[in-house]
This record gives structure tokens, C-alpha cells and sequence, in this order.
């Protein structure tokens, strides 16, 4: 790689760290191709971009985007995207489903340097879409009852 497509590199993945609001490192040894390959596809579907980087290039670049602490050491893959809890919906998925290959290392969300317990536990909140669903429930329960209320009262009507 020439030095002018490592600076092309880093100012791109400077670029995509700062409109994302969460960063995932993971250790990928040990995955197959096919098994890399269902990871992306999975992100994909999430609006999430997966790439294997040189730490120093990751590093200079998580640096540029003002991101600081995440420790890089040995084999590397890194998880981005806007939403945070699907992202770590995604990577808890997948991990638990190839038998623990993928292990999560350590993430930024929104700015904060986070540990894998903490990824775990996002990833164990209901989504937005979930909770949109959750409010439409709540805000429907008055009139279902309502609805629910009269049709009885019809019914005890009709038999008497």
C-alpha cells in the first residue's frame, strides 16, 4: 500500500468515525471467509460498515476523529454505524451464533470508550423500532379497552 493511498485511507475512515456514533472492535481469529462474509451482509442490512484495518492506520484516524483510548492490539476488525443498539445487536448476534469466534473487545459509543460488558448490555435493549412499537401499544390500550367495553355491554344486551 503506497503512502498516498494509506493518507487516502485514513481520511476516509477519519470521515466515516466522525458521522458514526458507535465504534466496535472486535477479534476476528479463527472466522472463515463465509463467516466474514454472513457478518458483513448482517451489518449491511443495519446500515453498518465492517472492515479489517491496520491498528496503526485505526489508531491515526480514531485519533483525527477525536476518539481516544480504544486499545488496539493483535488481530482487529472494526463495526460502525449511526444507531448504536442495532450495531450491538448485530455483533452480539453474530458473535453467540459462529460459538464465540468473534469477541468483542472494546467500542466508543457516542464518544465514550466502552468495554464488552457494556456492548453486551446495549445490545440487550429494545430497538427503536421495538420501542416505537411498545408507545403505539400504550397509546392504544385506552381505546382496545374502550372498544372492548362496548362490544361486552352489546352482548350482554342482546342477551337479555
Amino acid at each position: 500500500m503506497t503512502k498516498a493511498e494509506k493518507t487516502a485511507l485514513i481520511e476516509n475512515l477519519t470521515a466515516e468515525f466522525k458521522a458514526s456514533n458507535a465504534i466496535i472492535v472486535c477479534d476476528y481469529k479463527g472466522l472463515t471467509v463465509k463467516e466474514l462474509e454472513s457478518l458483513r451482509a448482517n451489518a449491511r442490512e443495519q446500515n453498518a460498515k465492517v472492515q479489517v484495518i491496520k491498528n496503526t492506520l485505526a489508531s491515526i484516524a480514531l485519533k483525527n476523529s477525536s476518539i481516544e483510548g480504544l486499545e488496539l492490539k493483535e488481530n482487529n476488525i472494526f463495526v460502525w454505524s449511526e444507531d448504536q443498539i442495532s450495531l450491538a445487536k448485530v455483533i452480539s448476534k453474530f458473535s453467540s451464533s459462529v460459538g464465540g469466534k468473534l469477541v468483542i473487545k472494546t467500542g466508543c459509543l457516542e464518544g465514550e470508550v466502552v468495554d464488552a460488558k457494556h456492548i453486551e448490555a446495549v445490545s440487550k435493549l429494545p430497538s427503536k423500532e421495538e420501542l416505537i412499537g411498545m408507545l403505539l401499544s400504550v397509546w392504544t390500550a385506552p381505546a382496545r379497552y374502550f372498544v372492548t367495553g362496548l362490544d361486552n355491554l352489546r352482548k350482554e344486551k342482546e342477551a337479555q
